[in-house]
């Protein structure tokens, strides 16, 4: 593990120099500045660069740019096309050489990364006790905080044929259904999954609805894990929403919206919409019969005394998840005209008042199409 950070540090200090070099090539000072770099880097990384194989090219690409770009400080500018046109020409091979290394420490740096997380993981699996102590977990916090972040920002080939070689995606819920784990931990490994299904859905999805993550997620029943459900039903529709209901899920999500935290009921209710949204005859079924509507009205009803100024996440929630149903990708339309209303009536069941329910009836009339 210190060897793997060791080579980290010197593969992000190299990435900072060629950076710093491709943004900033007109200075003689910035020349002298990163020759001076460089060579201490390549001092430094001597031993460990010519350990590994994959790192050969890398050390001959080092030595390469540091010779360009000292042609390129060797290059005085002057007012003569010669002179203008030889630093030019230099400089752009500086630009060139420093855009390839990027891009090869880039390569190297997410594969150190994943190394390190995917032996941190093996280690835990076979060493697993009663508990896992809090050094581990924090450990392993960060390295799967690395994987989040690098993810983020956005799809590349040479990374999903790491993160497929490396079975990441079957150590993390290992993590994540795994009860030795703090919540904490649980919790960064279901967002580190989500991050992998939308970095690329065509690879992942099917690992998600083979597993047990759906399961694990709704059992947890947290702020976290229901943000995280809610981007998952996002990202792969109705046919999660057809594991969540096959598992019970879809009547623990509407349990949440009794939750005595306000933010994990409006986080249940967000979760609600995207499966009326996406979900089938069953799943929508499934929440109107367990009591959805009835739970919408208390919350839609608990808006009243709150000041006008504040924005109250539960403010026509009624109409909101007829609106779903209406417009969604699940439900056929004679099953859209039925499902309104059963909500209709459902609405007049739970009203306490007639009032109140006309309101709301009103709502879901004029709030969805015809």
């Amino acid at each position: 593990m210190e060897t793997h950070q060791q080579l980290l540090k010197i593969l992000e200090a190299l990435n900072r120099v060629s950076r710093g070099l491709r943004r900033s090539q007109d200075s003689p000072d910035s020349d002298l500045s990163a020759i001076k770099a460089l060579d201490e880097l390549r001092a430094a990384s001597g031993l460990i660069l010519s350990g590994d194989p994959l790192l050969v090219s890398l050390s001959q690409h080092l030595s390469q740019l540091a010779d360009s770009v000292q042609d390129l400080h060797n290059t005085k500018p002057a007012q003569g096309l010669i002179s203008f046109v030889t630093r030019r020409v230099r400089s752009h091979e500086v630009s060139r050489l420093a855009a390839e290394i990027e891009s090869e420490l880039d390569g190297l740096i997410d594969r150190e990364n994943l190394s390190n997380l995917t032996k941190n993981l093996a280690g835990m699996r076979c060493n697993v006790q009663a508990s896992v102590a809090s050094s581990e977990e924090d450990q392993l916090f960060d390295l799967m905080s690395v994987l989040q972040e690098r993810l983020s920002r956005g799809f590349d080939i040479d990374l999903q044929d790491l993160l497929l070689k490396s079975g990441i995606f079957t150590e993390l819920e290992w993590v994540l259904c795994n009860p030795l784990f703090s919540k904490r931990v649980r919790e960064k490994a279901a967002i580190s999954m989500k991050e992998l299904v939308l970095f690329n859905k065509d690879v992942f999805v099917g690992s998600v609805l083979v597993g047990g993550s759906v399961k694990a997620l709704i059992s947890m029943g947290s702020l976290c894990s229901l943000q995280v459900l809610s981007s998952l039903i996002k990202a792969i529709k109705s046919p999660l929403v057809d594991e969540m209901e096959s598992c019970g899920g879809i009547l623990k999500i509407v349990g949440h919206l009794s939750s005595e935290d306000m933010e994990t009921r409006a986080m249940a209710v967000e979760c609600v919409m995207e499966i009326g949204y996406f979900g089938r005859k069953e799943a929508v079924e499934s929440m109107i019969n367990g009591g959805l509507i009835k739970r919408l009205v208390e919350l839609q009803s608990a808006e009243v005394g709150v000041a006008r100024e504040r924005k109250h996440p539960f403010a026509n929630c009624v109409a909101r998840f007829a609106v779903q149903l209406e417009v969604g990708e699940g439900l056929r339309q004679r099953e859209k005209r039925a499902f309104k209303q059963q909500i209709l009536s459902k609405v007049r069941e739970a009203c306490v008042s007639d009032a109140e329910s006309a309101t709301i009836v009103a709502q879901v009339l004029w709030g969805s199409s015809p």
